[in-house]
């Protein structure tokens, strides 16, 4: 009788040493914590043109000790910055995660609607409006909400970016908090999506006003002027001034900015790099990330490059001044997270959400081809066409995205043909200068654009928040409000081509040039951490930089 429970006692404890060795092994095969870092309008390009200037521990480090995929681009269109971060962490297209830019016009509410905005939600810590946020308009899950249900919610999930999209639409559905800047309350804030108050590490944060105390120190040129060589000269007229002041020049006295909370400007000046990365690193603590027993995940997007980028353009000495203090950023954020989570406990990647095109003065200084369009002449030539052709008003709901929408109720209630309303449109506004070609959404099948252009716009289109007509510019034409500074948005390589770098746990050194694309990030995620894709993942593992 002894012998027989001596027995039993031995079985259960081989049992539950095997079980607890099991749940080890589970806990070793994933880091303690996954670092999603994406910087707005970074183009590819970036990562080189000014290396020269790089410290050894920030982009040089990512790309000495990571894996880098050269040729990384965007597959849909239009490439913004809603659409470019739903992407990276749904692994899906417009198509299928329903984000179609940063404004569209929905069908179902008949107005433009903002990605983000949610009137059900309240702000928590800021102003109104810039609290009524949540991720309700996204279709899909993210990799973070996966992973919050591969360990039955037990990892924690923090989005953090100045601008609300940023933040919430790479957090997902489920996700623990997403914080973003809110200028009038000079605030890290949030929304009862998420919580009910801020934690006390956000609000003594917020406390300390560091976005006044960094706004108070202008922005002056971090070398001296003549060290900027990748840049043109400081003083060019197709950039655009801060408001207070007559020519774009350093220095830029942002704190004498009238008309404007004083720390509205942090988002416009390098210091909101900072202020981003400090509050990333102050999220690590305050949440114990990647110190509870279970890998949690913690998404950061720096968002003043883009904010820079569309002010100044792509030539510009604030441009290279920007980059330049950013990567002293990215190192001291990597010399952060070896100190406090370990070197090689983590897993991180860096990505763009979309690219940025040459100013389209600086362009025809060079004599290289470009241009404005207007939408709102788009907008006016096509309602005064279709007025004409029917006689009937108010056929044109928007123009918005390079997307003309008709009026489909207007349509239905009138007995009149959407298609041929198209038809009779398409060539009228194919004579606009800029526009390369006009394309209908329900004919795409039937166009003669190239393969690669026709898979674009399938993976954006999404009936009731994509219009009926699609006009697709010249290569460095865009939109009539960058006369001054710059945009995105395009299809063609100079907004398309992203930088895409992995490092730390599981990646090995190296690099590859094949063909990658934005929607292959988070499946790779995925795969490393052995948890399901998204919901809606189109893109593939890149299994190549697997260890």
């Amino acid at each position: 009788m002894n012998n027989i429970f001596f027995q039993r006692i031995v079985l259960a404890l081989i049992v539950f040493g095997f079980t607890n060795n099991s749940y080890t092994q589970t806990l070793k095969s994933r880091p303690k914590l996954v670092v999603g870092i994406v910087v707005d309008q970074m183009r590819w390009d970036y990562l080189y043109r000014y290396s020269e200037k790089y410290t050894a521990n920030g982009f040089k480090r990512l790309l000495g000790e990571g894996y880098s995929c050269e040729q990384t681009y965007i597959n849909y269109f239009p490439s913004y910055t809603a659409p470019g971060h739903t992407a990276i962490y749904t692994g899906s297209v417009p198509a299928v995660h329903g984000i179609a830019a940063n404004d569209w016009f929905e069908r179902t509410e008949n107005k433009v609607v903002y990605c983000t905005s949610d009137t059900s939600v309240q702000s928590v810590g800021g102003s109104k409006k810039a609290g009524q946020q949540s991720p309700h308009r996204l279709y899909t899950t993210t990799i973070c909400d996966e992973l919050r249900l591969a360990t039955n919610f037990k990892s924690k999930t923090v989005g953090i970016a100045l601008k609300d999209r940023g933040s919430i639409l790479p957090a997902g559905q489920a996700a623990n908090a997403a914080y973003w800047f809110d200028g009038i309350s000079e605030n890290w804030i949030t929304s009862t999506y998420y919580m009910k108050e801020l934690p006390a590490w956000v609000q003594k944060f917020n406390a300390k006003k560091l976005p006044a105390k960094y706004v108070k120190e202008n922005w002056k040129m971090l070398l001296d002027a003549s060290q900027y060589h990748e840049s043109t000269e400081d003083d060019k007229w197709y950039e655009r001034p801060f408001p207070n002041e007559e020519k774009p020049v350093f220095e830029h006295k942002v704190s004498e900015i009238k008309n404007q909370p004083l720390a509205e400007a942090i988002k416009s000046i390098p210091y909101g790099n900072t202020l981003t990365a400090e509050f990333a690193k102050a999220a690590i603590e305050g949440d114990t990330l990647g110190k509870r027993g279970t890998t949690d995940f913690l998404t950061v997007s720096f968002s003043p490059t883009d904010y820079i980028g569309h002010q100044f353009g792509i030539n510009a000495i604030e441009t290279e001044d920007t980059y330049i203090r950013l990567d002293k950023e990215i190192a001291s954020f990597i010399d952060f997270l070896n100190e406090k989570v370990g070197k090689g406990e983590y897993l991180l990647f860096l990505t763009a959400d979309h690219g940025g095109a040459h100013a389209v003065g600086f362009n025809k200084e060079n004599r290289i081809p470009a241009g404005n369009v207007s939408e709102k002449e788009i907008f006016n030539m096509a309602d005064s066409v279709l007025q004409l052709h029917f006689q009937k008003k108010n056929l044109v709901s928007a123009v918005v995205n390079q997307q003309l929408y008709l009026d489909h109720n207007n349509f239905v209630k009138e007995k009149l043909s959407t298609k041929e309303a198209c038809e009779i449109l398409i060539p009228v506004l194919s004579k606009i200068a800029g526009v390369d070609r006009v394309v209908a959404y329900e004919q795409l099948s039937e166009t003669t654009l190239t393969p690669w252009f026709k898979e674009c716009l399938s993976n954006q289109y999404k009936p009731l928040r994509t219009g009926d007509l699609q006009l697709l510019y010249h290569p460095a034409w865009m939109d009539d409000w960058a006369v001054k500074g710059t945009t995105h948005g395009s299809i063609f390589p100079y907004d398309t081509h992203i930088p895409l770098v992995f490092y730390g746990w599981g990646v090995k050194h190296g690099e590859t040039v094949s063909k990658t694309y934005i929607t292959d990030i988070a499946p790779t995620i995925a795969a490393l951490l052995k948890i399901q894709m998204p919901n809606g993942a189109t893109g593939t593992p890149i299994t190549d930089l697997f260890k």
